[in-house]
């Protein structure tokens, strides 16, 4: 009986699995509760995901705030853009 050795997948392995990501950039414009109550609107995140989100975002530069299909992602990245949020799906 041969074992088979199960191989972990890293975070980005595991994310890309699961198709697009919409990203949302930073930007020196709005402020973190401008960017966090918009987040919970558009992207209908709890406010802890949104405060996560919107610090990776100031820190990192950019976060992925959601994942899916390009035409499953586009009414929320629709969303952030008109709250003049930068975003794109990537």
């Amino acid at each position: 009986m041969v074992k088979q050795k199960t191989k972990l997948k890293t975070e980005k392995e595991s994310l890309s699995d699961t198709g697009k990501h919409l990203v949302l950039y930073n930007d020196e414009h709005h402020t973190f509760e401008y960017v966090i109550k918009s987040l919970i609107e558009v992207c209908n995140h709890d406010a802890e995901q949104a405060e996560q989100c919107t610090m990776l975002t100031h820190y990192k530069g950019k976060c992925p705030v959601r994942t899916g299909s390009e035409k499953e992602l586009r009414p929320f990245l629709e969303g952030l853009l008109i709250k003049g949020l930068y975003a794109e799906v990537e």
